[in-house]
């Protein structure tokens, strides 16, 4: 293992490429790329990379490039892609078919606000719109984690028990053009982490339906037989995070991740980067005598209910910090932690880092100042963190 300072997307292209070498014995490793900022610079070093067995395909749109990864993932190879925003928008149909279609394509994501406007920084509104499509979801707050994330994801959704594609979130610029120290594996290590794929009902010489008509109880059958695997997600992933961590060394990230909680009369509930910010934000509050906790959100889908639920058990206050916004109701995490506290705490949704503001400790001590005064919980507050 080599360290190297490395952006949020070359780790990303790093990791694929070693996936996709790790399955040079079955049917090898197909990618279908189409530039959009700020996700270009993974495809761009994806490219140039060499595969003993398979190709990165260059296509016309984004729509395309989730269909070469249907196609590859159908016949067995390892797929992989990565977009961003209105790309991830316009790719939407193919995202949803190849979840139904239970093929375990990895896709990173540079999570970047939809427009127009037209605005290239960090918002999670456009991986959060495709929540309800089928895909697992993973929130990445470092480098390191981008690059262990996308290997664990091929880990987890090849699985036959799964068989489910997985979304890597990494934020614009934030983390995709940001420079850090990251180990890289060797290839012998990823080759002994990632077995070669060997998909059940992969397309052949034998004759096979890929899509086609049905009828309404077959799809009833699909649906739960997919829920099924969703609800399986936890169990597998425990077994990655153990296998993970013995080759390698390290252990992949927990679904949720509390920090300073046990104790917190607020607790701040936020994922991605602005987690890692909450965490100096509760050592500044400690350290003026105020019981300050943070919880990260790392897995999104499956949402982690029992997980969070556990987390706010005792806690009377718990603000929950978005970075995005679903226009009408408030913030996408908010609304779906709200139910999970004790009868009578105080669950109050923020939005801040909206369209990519800079989101700094003095931001989230104010929230948590906010969160403390309040005698219930209100109308979700949209908040300015500005440049």
């Amino acid at each position: 293992m080599k360290g190297q300072l490395l952006t949020g997307n070359h780790a990303a292209a790093i990791g694929a490429t070693l996936a996709g070498r790790a399955n040079r014995t079955r049917r090898g490793f197909v990618s279908g790329v189409y530039p959009i900022t700020p996700s270009t610079e993974c495809m761009e070093f994806l490219c140039n990379q060499e595969f003993e067995k398979g190709q990165v395909v260059r296509v016309e749109s984004e729509h395309s490039a989730m269909a070469v990864c249907i196609g590859g993932a159908a016949s067995g190879a390892r797929t992989f892609t990565t977009s961003s925003s209105n790309g991830i928008a316009y790719m939407a149909e193919n995202v949803v078919a190849a979840a139904l279609l239970r093929l375990p394509v990895v896709m990173v994501a540079a999570n970047r606000t939809l427009g127009p406007p037209w605005n290239v920084w960090a918002d999670h509104g456009d991986t959060l719109m495709l929540r309800d499509s089928g895909w697992i979801q993973m929130y990445c707050a470092d480098n390191q984690e981008v690059l262990d994330t996308v290997l664990c994801a091929f880990r987890l959704a090849e699985d036959r028990r799964i068989l489910l594609p997985t979304l890597v979130c990494q934020e614009a610029f934030v983390l995709s053009h940001t420079i850090a120290g990251t180990e890289v594996p060797t290839q012998d290590q990823v080759d002994r982490f990632l077995p070669p794929l060997d998909l059940p009902a992969r397309l052949d010489r034998t004759p096979r339906v890929l899509g086609g008509i049905t009828v309404p109880h077959v799809t009833e059958v699909h649906r739960a037989q997919h829920q099924a695997a969703m609800d399986r997600v936890w169990e597998v992933y425990g077994e990655v995070q153990d296998e993970f961590e013995a080759v390698f060394g390290r252990r992949p990230a927990d679904p949720v991740i509390p920090y300073r909680a046990d104790d917190a009369d607020v607790l701040v509930v936020s994922m991605g980067t602005i987690a890692s910010t909450a965490e100096r934000a509760v050592d500044e509050a400690r350290e003026r005598g105020i019981r300050l906790g943070s919880l990260r959100v790392r897995t999104f889908r499956p949402f982690p209910s029992a997980l969070l639920a556990a987390a706010f058990r005792g806690r009377p206050r718990i603000a929950v910090v978005d970075r995005n916004v679903s226009l009408g109701f408030g913030g996408v995490l908010w609304g779906e932690c709200r139910g999970l506290a004790d009868p009578g705490a105080m669950v109050q949704g923020y939005m801040i880092g909206v369209g990519g503001g800079d989101v700094r400790p003095g931001h989230l001590l104010a929230i948590a100042e906010d969160a403390a005064s309040r005698r219930g919980a209100g109308a979700p507050v949209i908040m300015e963190a500005g440049a």
